[in-house]
């Protein structure tokens, strides 16, 4: 059966694909992160789209593994800021993965704008060996952004990020509920029809 590698190290997005995919695991499908591959390029996220930059890390990964390679992009859109954080979402206030002073600064970006509009976007892309992309998948979830960081779970803008039907945040949210309704799990849904045709 086919291994295919997680092309990340971010433990809470590994985490989150394989909760997702425990049937595909079930078929014998190996899932791997980037942790097992030291030698493994750091592809610089430099495109200006979430479907550009998941193909980029795809592709070159996996022809430096020679390894199946699931890639993906996702950030936050926010109408009122033009789309920002958009492809910067990790790195909106400068430094990559501080969710502290990205949230600060989408906050402050935000004073006074009545348009709280906001939506998570994931772009998720599989390259075979050869870096060619055979599959990709688009996934949305939308919701509204709250004027004070509200629940702990959850990662990134998930505080401040409130799904109306649910009336929390998805820092409130138990990661169960999170997982079923996120965006990257549409991306990955759209994923997995193949995987299984793959997998046998």
């Amino acid at each position: 059966m086919p291994q295919l590698v997680i092309g990340t190290r971010n433990k809470h997005k590994v985490q989150e694909i394989a909760d997702r995919w425990k049937e595909l695991v079930a078929k014998g499908w190996s899932l791997v992160d980037l942790s097992g591959f030291p030698d493994a390029p750091e592809v610089e996220e430099d495109q200006d789209t979430f479907g550009g930059n998941a193909e980029k890390k795809a592709r070159e990964t996996a022809l430096a593994l020679k390894q199946w390679v699931l890639a993906e992009d996702s950030g936050l859109v926010v109408p009122a800021l033009g789309g920002a954080p958009g492809v910067q979402s990790a790195r909106y206030a400068g430094k990559h993965g501080d969710d502290a002073a990205n949230n600060r600064k989408l906050l402050a970006e935000l004073e006074g704008k009545a348009d709280r509009r906001a939506h998570y976007v994931c772009h998720a892309v599989v390259a075979d060996p050869e870096g060619n992309v055979v599959a990709r998948a688009e996934g949305h979830c939308h919701g509204v952004l709250v004027d004070s960081l509200k629940g702990s779970g959850g990662f990134g803008y998930d505080p401040l990020f409130l799904v109306p039907e649910f009336h929390a945040t998805f820092g409130q949210l138990p990661l169960v509920v999170k997982q079923a309704i996120s965006h990257r799990t549409r991306a990955l849904e759209g994923l997995e029809r193949w995987l299984h045709k793959i997998g046998g």
